[in-house]
């Protein structure tokens, strides 16, 4: 049987996060890890490379907070409200002693870069790159040639992170991770991560994971640290935990435009709080109560039949 794995947030982030390594915290739309890059910024790590298909808000906070001297990337802004101010300040040399390096791609040049990771390959190719100009922008993202015909395509390389981040919605305690709902490239990044820590809402036994295995995107194999950490992804949603919040990322538009307001959220949201429970604690009853599903709706069963 599998040792467990479980560990706190600020074990897992002490234990396996180190200054200089490259982090990525993936997750689209929902399941983003917002406690475990709370958790960075507190433990005041520093000179990272900070990886994400769209670097939201929780990047923004991160790099507010001093911990990331370069970003690749695909995407970024307050999405449906506006920008990030905090991003936009160091790349924009406003923040003189915190400069900021870039190295953008397409969304799918990420999953390409993660997917050649995971694979242990030299690079990616794909097509998507002959309209745009992001190859001079980026040197990095290559014209190749088929091997097997005169077709010119774009290739991109690996990207295999130190550590990467993934929250989801259970996980046993030797790490064997399920996900449902819309999912990202969450299983890329973790197959080709050095480290790799999962944050989830629920622990259950093994006996759960076996009965719905095809829900199993991370095998516990690969996984380094679980940490139990319910409401871990606000003010991003989880699948049937809780919705997105929001008036979080309408509130949090003019806090980015202002450098002293975004350093004056960290001291209250992030220094302030001992952990996600005290974050959550503080949000208050109310507002955790309004982002709860107003029903029930499980999905259908399936049955896989008897072992004989």
């Amino acid at each position: 049987m599998t040792a467990p794995k479980v560990a706190s947030m600020r074990d897992a982030i002490a234990d396996l996060v180190r200054d200089g390594d490259t982090v990525a915290i993936e997750g689209f739309t929902h399941l983003i890890g917002f406690s475990a890059g709370h958790e960075i910024i507190r433990q005041r790590r520093r000179d990272l490379t900070l990886a994400r298909l769209t670097p939201d808000l929780v990047y923004d906070q991160m790099i507010a907070g001093g911990v990331a001297s370069k970003l690749i990337f695909s995407w970024l802004g307050n999405p449906g409200v506006g920008g990030l101010g905090a991003i936009r300040r160091r790349i924009e040399g406003e923040i003189r002693d915190q400069p900021l390096a870039l190295e953008e791609y397409s969304h799918f040049g990420m999953v390409g870069r993660y997917t050649a990771g995971a694979m242990n390959l030299p690079f990616f190719p794909l097509r998507s790159y002959f309209e745009t100009d992001l190859p001079v922008a980026n040197p990095l993202i290559r014209p190749v040639e088929s091997p097997y015909s005169d077709e010119r395509i774009y290739a991109v390389p690996p990207l295999k992170p130190d550590v990467a981040i993934v929250h989801a919605q259970r996980a046993s305690a030797a790490g064997d991770t399920q996900v449902w709902g819309l999912l990202g490239c969450q299983k890329e990044v973790a197959f080709a991560a050095d480290r790799v820590i999962v944050v989830v809402e629920e622990l259950v036994e093994d006996e759960v994971v076996r009965s719905d295995p095809n829900r199993t995107i991370i095998p516990g194999l690969i996984v380094d640290a679980v940490v139990l950490e319910p409401w871990g992804a606000h003010p991003s949603y989880v699948q049937g935990a809780y919705d997105r919040d929001n008036r979080f990322y309408l509130d949090w538009d003019p806090i980015t435009r202002d450098e002293d307001a975004i350093q004056a959220w960290l001291e209250e949201w992030v220094y302030g709080v001992a952990d996600r429970a005290e974050y959550m604690a503080k949000l208050g009853a109310e507002r955790m109560a309004s982002l709860r599903p107003s029903a029930a709706a499980p999905s259908g069963s399936v049955d896989y039949g008897a072992y004989r």
